[in-house]
């Protein structure tokens, strides 16, 4: 590559391109890239827990609570005051030791409510508690 001058006083212009800050980004680049890259591919090890797959619990020792957009409480599609919902549970525990209760809360309820009737399933002794959701 050479470049043509001329010595006649004629002052042309160049028709090369200068390359070199270009070269000079690139390589920053480059460097960039290379320090970073390692950081990328770091990971954080978790161990998760296995699980398997479970049969339902049988239909006869399964009792509902629901509460509504309003906060009320809901025991098997009946309507039962806060106040007393602690002994209708200590009555079902009774009733049945191996009772199983299903809290399905809807979308619209106040946490507050949800977590009343939470209490109360803890306070009448009941161990086993699960929580309905619905898939989206």
């Amino acid at each position: 590559m050479s470049m043509q001058t001329s010595n006649d006083g004629d002052d042309g212009e160049l028709s090369e391109i200068n390359v070199t800050p270009l070269v000079d980004v690139m390589l920053v680049l480059l460097v960039v890239f290379i320090v970073t890259a390692p950081l990328l591919t770091q990971v954080v090890r978790v161990k998760l827990p296995k699980t398997e797959q479970t049969e339902p619990a049988p239909d006869q020792h399964i009792a509902i609570l629901s509460v509504n957009a309003a906060g009320q409480a809901l025991l098997d599609d009946r309507t039962v005051p806060l106040e007393s919902l602690e002994m209708e549970l200590k009555t079902l525990q009774d009733k049945d030791p191996e009772i199983s209760l299903q809290l399905q809360a809807d979308r619209a309820a106040v946490f507050e409510s949800v977590a009343k009737v939470m209490a109360s399933a803890q306070r009448s002794g009941i161990g086993k508690l699960s929580f309905v959701t619905v898939q989206q």
